[in-house]
């Protein structure tokens, strides 16, 4: 396949930060000699990220090789405030990228589910450019990079283990997802400690409950259960082992997912759904059917809303260097359990 065959714009968008990786990986090595490939790589923030230097680093030919990659992470503000200020200019740029050039944004962003729809949910500060990707189906490819629902968590595991030759018996794949979920960042940590562990040996239900069932003890269902119980000393407790363990933009995700699950699940029960409604219709495993169940009835839907607004402020801070993470959740848990 030529330049000319492939397109020159490229939306990258999810919540799985390991395929995202893996996606940027593989147009990197599609550019040919790893010496090359770094020369003809450009990396920017889109938090200060400004046209001109966009279009100067986008308009660049490539030094001895056929393709220059420019990728754009954090792009999702960087999109909103293009499409609401100058969004003609930047159309111009698209139009005119030669094809020797892969220009890729990178937006986090998730599906939601509302009133039985799903939808992305920080669509609109980027729709202008899907518009345009969709009229200009040659030039333009939107890429989806979303974390797998906790049900395909078992073969997800049981697939990376092979990538880092490894195996898993089914049940301890099950076991190892039961723990942590659809967090593939997590677990692709877990596989790689629990394959070493075993040598040439299988990962089996015990290897995972002697090294990975300390994540039970500071979980995100014990964080949300003290929340919602309006335990201040508990849940700061939680708050302290789930940092011991994560970092705080990889806890970031897992709390943005526990919250969004929950404002799902409060709808369903108002609207006089239960465990099995919420299993099905979230694609959950039981056990969590029945957590979210339970602890979506401590909350009212404008509480969790004004909850998820504030988790978004305090993301928002993280990338953009404001207040600092930990501090922000500290300061969130303290005014939750007041």
């Amino acid at each position: 396949m030529t330049a000319a065959s492939k397109p020159s714009l490229y939306l990258l968008r999810g919540d799985d930060t390991v395929r995202i990786k893996q996606i940027l990986a593989g147009f990197q090595a599609g550019l040919g000699d790893p010496s090359m490939a770094d020369l003809n790589t450009v990396r920017l923030n889109g938090e200060s990220l400004g046209f001109e230097t966009l279009q100067a680093d986008s308009l660049t030919i490539p030094f001895l090789a056929e393709r220059r990659l420019v990728i754009v992470e954090n792009a999702q503000s960087f999109l909103a405030k293009a499409g609401k200020d100058s969004s003609e200019k930047f159309v111009e740029l698209f139009d005119f990228l030669p094809e020797s050039t892969a220009l890729v944004f990178v937006v986090d962003d998730q599906l939601g589910k509302r009133r039985g729809e799903r939808s992305w949910e920080n669509q609109k500060s980027y729709a202008w450019v899907t518009k345009w990707i969709e009229e200009n189906t040659i030039k333009g490819i939107v890429i989806d990079a979303l974390l797998p629902v906790d049900e395909d968590m078992p073969a997800w595991i049981m697939r990376k283990a092979k990538e880092l030759g490894g195996t898993f018996r089914p049940d301890a794949a099950h076991l190892l997802a039961s723990y942590i979920g659809n967090n593939t960042l997590q677990a692709e940590k877990e596989i790689e400690k629990l394959i070493t562990y075993v040598g040439d040996g299988v990962v089996e239900p015990d290897h995972v409950t002697l090294l990975t069932a300390h994540e039970q003890e500071g979980n995100i269902f014990a964080l949300t259960d003290a929340l919602g119980e309006r335990n201040a000393v508990k849940a700061m407790q939680e708050f302290q082992l789930l940092t011991e363990k994560s970092d705080v933009m990889e806890l970031s995700g897992m709390i943005h997912r526990q919250f969004r699950l929950l404002i799902q699940a409060r709808e369903i029960i108002d609207e006089g759904g239960g465990v099995q409604q919420i299993e099905k219709e979230l694609k959950v495993l039981n056990f969590v059917a029945r957590k979210l169940y339970t602890q979506a009835q401590r909350f009212s839907l404008r509480q969790l809303l004004d909850v998820f607004s504030r988790l978004l402020d305090i993301d928002e801070g993280i990338k953009t260097g404001g207040m600092p993470g930990q501090t922000a959740y500290e300061l969130l848990i303290a005014d939750l359990t007041r």
